[in-house]
């Protein structure tokens, strides 16, 4: 069975789940209702409807972001939420959010009580989705639809051949994007014969990985032989990922001036009553050369259904295995290579050691800088054991992630390769008298942002679930831009498996950042990083470590001071001095976060979904938070005891690399 009648069967599958693609001709909105999700209808005025509009109000209010790709939950249990909203990649800012929030309107409205629904507004400038499931970094091929020119090539062959060619380049360029956009535009001349000009564009949600859009979009290509050969023009959009091409220009040229290009014909979009499987509609509005038709896919035959389903899932596993081996493949490094990256581990290229070894900087021979980390030699792990646990984690992509690029295995020789981060970490700015004032207050609130949609992404939009339980200044590392990367994520399966995900008998991390259950008794969930990501707030805004703030000859433990502060109604003298008084009232904010992240209870400290929410939207009320964990009232006497108690009672402590993930399907 060809690759692509499984994927058409599958878009049959999915589509026959929902209504026929409806179009709202007057705003050129197309959309799908779900109409078989469990649970797919909810009550007007239900918890569900009411975390449904409190996201739909606030996904695009992160003013950090600036691509175009805003993806967030809101909720708990049954009543989560989750919403993508994604914006063509020459989209301006202020157009995007404008688009995003007219699809909102528009969405809501014609899908109104359905749990899930997607729609694409203004010939794919934008599309929404929400679900009551899990739809971040996933490669979805439906629901789909289908658009093409209703005017043939004068040479077909060459056309085609041109097409598929250009295609293919975008894809490449599009699929090796980051975690802000995997976009890629371009033109192509056909050839001297026709004397035309091919203008394509393709795109993927950024939080797949490069195997995930490449999949998405070699899928696409293949299919334009399917629905589309010969055509002047064509779409495939999908959840997951779309393209088109025309010969004339459709997409914004970043000309100086920043006019957009002429934009297509608006498409009119036929109704079906009871169309025959992929039946292609060609009618054209006449005099309109440009008029392309929408294709939607329905349901075939039963018997035909299972057969072909059966030898889609077949054909699917296999591909699966080859592409993890290819992964695999491409991410090992040869050992002399990284030796002449590091000059052979050179001392000048060390940049830090930490509990499970030491990271040197290197440059490949491309030029391209990179930090090595060199594993202790004692992990007593098997190649084939560490080469999965590499190719999962490679596939964690965020833009608040350091991402790793690759690994070497060589005799005893362990050695993880991640991208070069410049600004060095967050503990170099921060408590350093001279260089904290380059951290005013717009960087740390950015700072902390990043930091919690990074966490956020770890503990419930990655393919995998992984509980960093090593949060601290250290780990956070800061680009060109002073932008947070999250560094050490993911890889303590590597070297302590006998861990599982709600108790160990190895505590790993820093004290100071430990929640007290898993300090004390090695109970760790992802309240555990809440409360990490607690103290670090409360770092960022005063200046001070948590290990201790001096008076005089006594030391008085962070979170002490910062409760104590809060509650005698002087939380300012928590401020460090060298911040701007104009933002009291976010900071004041920031504060009253953090202090809810540190409470002892873990039941009580919110979800990192609801830390971003609480950060993103100042109109929403925050809680009274209870008393902080390791609180001590006397102050300043007390810390060095408290500290020696929390020691005694804790199995063992590690200095660093302390996360663990799930590795299952999220």
């Amino acid at each position: 069975m060809s690759s692509f009648l499984c994927s058409l069967l599958l878009i049959f599958i999915f589509t026959s789940q929902l209504t026929i693609a409806t179009t709202d001709t007057a705003n050129k909105f197309q959309y799908f209702c779900d109409q078989n999700n469990d649970g797919g209808n909810y009550p007007t005025n239900s918890t569900y409807h009411t975390n449904l509009n409190t996201l739909l109000s606030t996904l695009t209010s992160n003013k950090d972001i600036n691509y175009g790709f805003y993806n967030s939950s809101y909720g708990n249990n049954t009543d989560k939420v989750n919403a993508i909203g994604l914006c063509r990649g020459d989209v301006k800012l202020n157009d995007c959010q404008n688009c995003l929030k007219n699809s909102t309107v528009l969405l809501t409205q014609h899908c109104q009580n359905r749990k899930e629904a997607i729609g694409w507004y203004n010939d794919e400038e934008c599309m929404l989705r929400y679900s009551n499931r899990s739809i971040f970094g996933l490669n979805e091929i439906g629901p789909a639809y289908f658009v093409w020119n209703t005017n043939n090539a004068t040479n077909e062959v060459e056309f085609n051949k041109v097409v598929n060619f250009f295609l293919d380049s975008l894809r490449n360029r599009a699929a090796s994007g980051d975690s802000d956009l995997k976009y890629a535009v371009g033109s192509d001349e056909v050839g001297p014969s026709n004397n035309q000009t091919i203008y394509g564009l393709v795109q993927c949600t950024p939080d797949l990985s490069k195997t995930l859009c490449d999949d998405c979009l070699v899928q696409s290509i293949k299919e334009i032989s399917n629905c589309c050969n010969n055509r002047l023009g064509a779409r495939i959009v999908r959840p997951s990922c779309n393209l088109r091409y025309e010969t004339n220009s459709f997409f914004y040229q970043p000309t100086p001036s920043d006019s957009p290009s002429p934009s297509p014909v608006p498409v009119p979009v036929p109704s079906f009553s009871t169309p025959p499987p992929f039946a292609q509609n060609n009618t054209s509005s006449q005099g309109n050369s440009n008029t392309t038709t929408v294709v939607i896919a329905v349901v075939v035959p039963v018997v035909a259904f299972y057969f072909n389903l059966f030898s889609c899932v077949v054909q699917e596993g296999e591909e699966d295995e080859d592409v993890e081996i290819e992964i695999s493949e491409s991410l090992q490094f040869t050992f002399d290579t990284i030796r002449d990256a590091t000059d052979d581990f050179a001392a000048s290229n060390k940049l830090g050691q930490g509990g499970f070894g030491t990271v040197y900087k290197g440059r490949l021979p491309n030029g391209q800088e990179i930090g090595v980390k060199r594993l202790s030699r004692d992990s007593g792990q098997g190649d084939l054991e560490f080469k999965n646990e590499v190719v999962l984690v490679a596939k964690l992509q965020h833009r608040n992630l350091v991402r790793l690029l690759g690994f070497c295995i060589e005799g005893r020789e362990r050695l993880l390769v991640y991208e070069f981060v410049q600004n060095k970490s967050l503990d170099y700015f921060l408590f350093d008298q001279t260089k904290r004032t380059q951290l005013n207050w717009n960087r740390r609130y950015k700072i902390i942002v990043g930091t919690a949609r990074g966490i956020l992404y770890l503990h419930e939009d990655s393919r995998l679930r992984i509980i960093h339980r090593d949060l601290k200044a250290s780990n956070i590392l800061l680009d060109e831009e002073m932008n947070p990367k999250i560094a050490d994520f993911g890889m303590a399966r590597l070297f302590d498996v006998d861990q599982t995900q709600e108790n160990t008998n190895r505590i790993v991390g820093t004290y100071g950042y430990m929640a007290p259950e898993y300090a004390m008794h090695g109970q760790f969930s992802v309240k555990s990083d809440v409360f990490s990501f607690g103290v670090l707030i409360l770092e960022i805004i005063s200046g001070h470590k948590n290990s201790g703030i001096r008076h005089g000859t006594s030391t008085e433990y962070l979170l002490s001071f910062v409760w104590r502060n809060w509650r005698d109604g002087s939380p300012t003298n928590v401020i460090d001095p060298t911040l701007n008084n104009d933002s009291v009232n976010e900071i004041m904010r920031c504060i009253h976060i953090g202090l809810l992240c540190v409470q002892e209870n873990a039941a009580s400290r919110p979800t990192m979904a609801s830390i971003v929410l609480m950060l993103n939207s100042h109109s929403l009320t925050l809680s009274r938070p209870s008393e902080p964990a390791f609180y001590v009232d006397s102050g300043a006497g007390d810390f060095q005891d408290m500290m020696q108690s929390l020691e005694s009672s804790s199995v063992q402590e590690s200095v660093n690399e302390a996360s663990i993930t799930e590795p299952y399907p999220r």
